[in-house]
């Protein structure tokens, strides 16, 4: 029984080690243990072989190094203030016959430094291509580098170079800037597992030069005389245009004690007609020029759908124009058929001015022009009846609208006209 104890303790007389990962800039803890020990020293040496402490006793100079604890069951020492050089795998040695020994790989992490964007040394203008480029060295391994415009991330092209043990990342986004990009933050985020849930970013705003974009806004919808009336120009541009300048019928402002301009709005204190004209807002900056023009037509005071309210801007109203469209579309539909339906009763009326007539323009009176028109006297008195019952159908004539006219002819054509 002795004996099987006795090997058992010789089986548990064997070192361990365990690995160590730390950031770089911090400290290192080495510990080395061994569950049975029978008075036997224990060593730690370092990637290069070199002894660092021999039980309690120190052999490297090194004030990095220190001694933790040392027992017959554990050796542990520290490494402050590690370096990438640091890194390596360390040696816990057991002085027993023969030595045994455990290896314990050190892994340092490179601190990626806080990242710089280059790329934004002036303002740049609309249309123009920017190239922006986010850098960070240190880093081991190598760091990760997102974008963000706003809160939107973009995608960027990402390049690692080797700068000794570490590493040096890049990531560049290419833009073709318009106004929309004035005034964008771009945040470069770098990520590493040595930041842990706090990685290092920055943020550059872009600014983006462009041309004055212009719009002039009213206060009343329908202008009214009497009324106060403003037009505000709107505008627009990188820098700002200022001042915006108010002309009218392309000269200047007519009447300066009614017309005010404050800033950028026109304002007229009393409308009257006179002051109906073009109205132009023009703004300038080093990129270019640009201008709106108003029409003002002022109505007449109690005009029906006015309003009056000083501080109200363009609100959407009536359609004045589509409403006269549909009326005019009523209107033309409503002739036409009045034409057409004329043409037909015409067409199916018109029977009644006969042939019967002919010959007959130098009768004396109508019953004489009725019994010598062509045709069979026989029928003479048919044909009075005939033609007298289709007056009086058709268009119910009494005998003082005809005055008993003698001329035949003249009758036909009264006949003709009426209908």
């Amino acid at each position: 029984l002795l004996t099987n104890h006795h090997l058992a303790m010789k089986m548990a007389q064997f070192p361990i080690a365990q690995n160590v990962t730390v950031v770089e800039g911090s400290t290192a803890n080495m510990t080395c243990r061994v569950d049975y020990n029978d008075n036997t020293s224990l060593q730690w040496s370092n990637p290069a072989q070199q002894t660092l402490f021999f039980g309690d006793k120190k052999a490297l100079r090194d004030n990095r190094i220190e001694l933790v604890r040392a027992s017959w069951k554990e050796l542990t020492i520290s490494i402050s203030d590690v370096t990438l050089s640091d890194e390596g795998q360390y040696t816990c040695s057991l002085f027993t016959m023969p030595v045994k020994t455990s290896k314990a790989f050190l892994t340092v992490l490179g601190v990626p430094a806080k990242p710089e964007i280059t790329g934004l040394s002036r303002p740049a203008q609309e249309g123009e291509d920017v190239t922006l480029t986010c850098t960070t060295s240190g880093s081991k391994p190598a760091a990760d580098i997102r974008w963000f415009r706003n809160d939107k991330e973009v995608q960027g092209q990402k390049e690692v170079n080797a700068t000794g043990r570490s590493f040096t990342v890049r990531s560049t986004i290419h833009l073709k800037v318009d106004r929309t990009d004035d005034g964008a933050a771009y945040t470069c985020v770098v990520e590493h597992i040595a930041l842990g849930s706090l990685p290092h970013q920055v943020t550059e705003v872009l600014e983006v030069h462009y041309p004055p974009q212009v719009q002039i806004v009213r206060s009343v919808i329908v202008p009214q005389e009497g009324q106060y009336f403003k037009l505000e120009c709107v505008s627009k541009g990188n820098p700002l245009p200022e001042p915006v300048f108010w002309t009218k019928d392309g000269g200047e402002l007519p009447d300066v004690e009614r017309m005010i301009v404050e800033g950028r709005d026109l304002i007229i204190t009393t409308l009257n007609k006179t002051d109906n004209g073009t109205y132009r807002c023009e703004a300038s900056n080093h990129l270019g020029t640009n201008r709106d023009e108003f029409t003002l037509y002022v109505y007449a005071k109690d005009f029906p759908g006015t309003t009056t309210d000083p501080n109200a801007l363009t609100q959407p109203g009536p359609d004045h124009a589509l409403i006269g469209g549909v009326v005019a579309v009523v209107v033309f539909i409503t002739l036409c058929f009045i034409i057409v339906l004329g043409r037909y009763l015409a067409r199916h009326k018109g029977t009644y001015l006969t042939n019967e007539a002919k010959g007959a323009e130098d009768a004396p009176d109508a019953d004489t022009a009725i019994i010598n028109a062509e045709g069979n006297h026989a029928h003479a008195e048919e044909k009075k009846e005939y033609y007298q019952g289709a007056a009086r159908n058709v268009v119910h004539l009494k005998s003082e609208n005809l005055g008993f006219a003698n001329n035949y002819a003249l009758r036909q054509e009264y006949v003709r006209c009426i209908m």
